[in-house]
């Protein structure tokens, strides 16, 4: 099912369509905020507070606003701004996965061809990249996840940070720009 049919739906019978909504970006938000918050527990509060904020708004609005929203941007907007609410009531250890409490990143391919030293220094690798992106900072870095790991366009960016185009490629790039500097800091540490 398409945005727009979704939309539709939602318009005609919120309760039917609610679930297919949650079922179509559920894996994506919450991929998004495991990437953002402190650990997979706040993702996973976040996601389902983000849900809940979604059905209240959709329930009083009118349909005719209903079928113009642009539900995966709407979406991600909710979830960033609870987790900027989060981030402003504590100060978080930011992680990009789980791989902070021990888990297995969330990226990383099982492939039965590599070894399990390869697979390894491939995991720690990741963990160290994660650790990079945690310490930018919060503009930067929701910058960073939504256009190198989500893979969003600019223009969906500015619409989820409710941005003009500019300050998104400017957060990108200068996020980009820091993480960088931090890699080759790290690198010329290993040599040394």
């Amino acid at each position: 099912m398409c945005e727009r049919e979704l939309t539709a739906a939602l318009a005609s019978d919120l309760d039917t369509a609610f679930e297919r909504l949650v079922i179509t970006y559920q894996p994506r938000i919450y991929g998004f905020l495991v990437r953002l918050a402190a650990n997979r527990q706040d993702a996973e509060e976040i996601a389902q507070d983000t849900f809940l904020r979604a059905y209240r708004a959709l329930a009083g609005y009118p349909p005719e606003r209903v079928r113009e929203l642009r539900l995966a941007a709407w979406l991600y907007q909710i979830a960033l701004n609870l987790f900027r609410n989060r981030l402003r009531r504590r100060s978080p250890t930011v992680s990009l996965d789980a791989s902070a409490a021990g888990e297995a990143p969330l990226d990383v391919a099982e492939n039965p061809r590599q070894g399990p030293a390869v697979r390894a220094e491939e995991a720690e690798s990741q963990r160290e990249l994660a650790r990079l992106v945690a310490a930018l900072p919060p503009h930067f870095r929701v910058a960073v996840v939504l256009r190198h790991v989500e893979g969003r366009t600019y223009e969906e960016m500015a619409r989820i940070l409710d941005a003009p185009i500019g300050t998104v490629k400017s957060h990108t790039h200068r996020g980009t720009r820091q993480l960088r500097l931090m890699l080759t800091a790290r690198e010329s540490e290993v040599r040394i």
